[in-house]
């Protein structure tokens, strides 16, 4: 035992223990500090959004030219399809009658033409 002991310099061990214990809790914080940045960074709401609009631009571009593309009379017939008003939907949402809604749509009608 006695020579194990001189051999293994316990003292000299303690200390790089006890230093290797500190410098393993320093590298601890260090991840965990750098996870928390990471998540932060990567899983921001306002990246989510800035995302969101992106792809809402880029889908409006495509669907204004695949528009662009449509012959000339399907544009027009799309255009002549009624379209409701806000007007018409609080008639519908409010449960009015039928003829207060033809009503409406006539008048929509003359504004049209």
């Amino acid at each position: 035992m006695k020579l194990v002991n001189n051999l293994m310099k316990a003292p000299e061990v303690a200390a790089t223990m006890q230093e290797f214990s500190k410098e393993m809790t320093k590298a601890g914080v260090i991840e965990e500090m750098v996870n928390d940045a990471l998540n932060d960074a990567l899983y921001s709401e306002g990246i989510e959004e800035e995302t969101e609009q992106e792809v809402e631009k880029v889908l409006t571009e495509i669907a204004g030219e695949t528009a662009a593309q449509l012959p000339v009379a399907a544009r027009r017939e799309r255009l002549k399809q009624p379209v409701q008003t806000a007007a018409e939907e609080e008639a519908i949402a409010e449960g009015d009658d039928e003829e207060e809604l033809e009503a409406i749509r006539a008048r929509l009608a003359k504004v049209r033409s």
